[in-house]
């Protein structure tokens, strides 16, 4: 006659696995409860601006009853804002400093990342510590340097003024490393062997294998250019040149009131960069994965 099932060797009494099974529910539940919450505190402030942009001036500044969504979906706050104000201008002014900054911080990041994992020459540990130190100062302590440099160059008041000093970055350069640094050194050794250059190996071999560390980078430098406001307010003096961070400063202090306005403005402003992360998330999700930072 055989043994009870719970007697065996190896096997758990029934009761233990019920109660382990219960508190792993109790646990999901509650993790599924955190993260819902968290997540609504976190889209509740995009939530009402969309509804805001969306709602009539008369509802606006009716007062009185909360409405969660408006009771009359309109557009008029988006077109008072394309009709009053240069947002085409300023929406291309951000576009084409955003890509330049994208283009040559990227660049400089990659070659910069392939140096320090893989050449060695004297000095490059100190180098790249001095570069990461560098994160740690915040850019309001330098400004009064680069606005000097820009004005003693003749760059001020120029898109060159806002695209050269963040044309390169500290932490794309440690993403970089970090991320070319598990690309096997046998890989580089080999091609080196057969007589290719530096610039051969890492246009050839290096970058093919860093598809998703560029489009982490391309996203990292898009998203603080396309929202960088202190350093162009300082750097540009021309309406015709200001960005869509600026140019919402400016709505403000012409229609301080008006908040269907406000925030018709602020979608505009937020809405390329959301569609660009939705589109290529699964990329950045992998080159933060891959460059060992989670």
């Amino acid at each position: 006659m055989s043994a009870p099932v719970n007697d065996r060797v190896g096997a758990r009494p029934i009761g233990r696995v019920s109660t382990r099974a219960r508190r792993e529910r109790r646990e999901l539940v509650l993790r599924t409860v955190i993260v819902a919450v968290v997540g609504l505190l976190t889209i509740s402030p995009l939530y009402w601006m969309v509804a805001v942009t969306f709602s009539t001036r008369a509802e606006l500044l009716g007062g009185g009853e909360l409405r969660l969504w408006p009771r009359e979906v309109t557009l008029e706050n988006v077109e008072r804002v394309l009709g009053s104000f240069p947002v085409a201008t300023w929406f291309g002014n951000s576009v084409a400093i955003s890509a330049v900054v994208m283009v040559l911080s990227v660049s400089t990041s990659l070659l910069a990342g392939y140096a320090f994992s893989h050449l060695r020459f004297r000095g490059s540990t100190p180098l790249f510590f001095i570069g990461l130190a560098t994160m740690v100062l915040p850019v309001q302590v330098i400004m009064v340097a680069l606005f000097r440099i820009i004005t003693t160059t003749g760059l001020y008041g120029t898109y060159w003024a806002v695209i050269l000093p963040t044309a390169a970055s500290a932490f794309g350069l440690f993403l970089a490393r970090q991320f070319m640094l598990g690309i096997p050194r046998e890989l580089i050794e080999a091609a080196r062997l057969d007589g290719a250059g530096h610039l051969t190996v890492f246009r050839r071999i290096v970058l093919p294998l860093s598809k998703a560390l560029v489009a982490v980078l391309a996203f990292m430098s898009l998203l603080s250019s396309w929202n960088d406001f202190a350093w162009p307010l300082i750097a540009l003096r021309e309406n015709r040149l200001f960005t869509l961070p600026i140019g919402l400063l400016y709505l403000q202090g012409q229609a301080n009131s008006d908040y269907g306005a406000t925030m018709a403005f602020a979608l505009i402003n937020i809405l390329p960069i959301a569609i660009v992360f939705l589109v290529f998330q699964r990329y950045f999700i992998a080159g933060f994965a891959r460059s060992g930072i989670k």
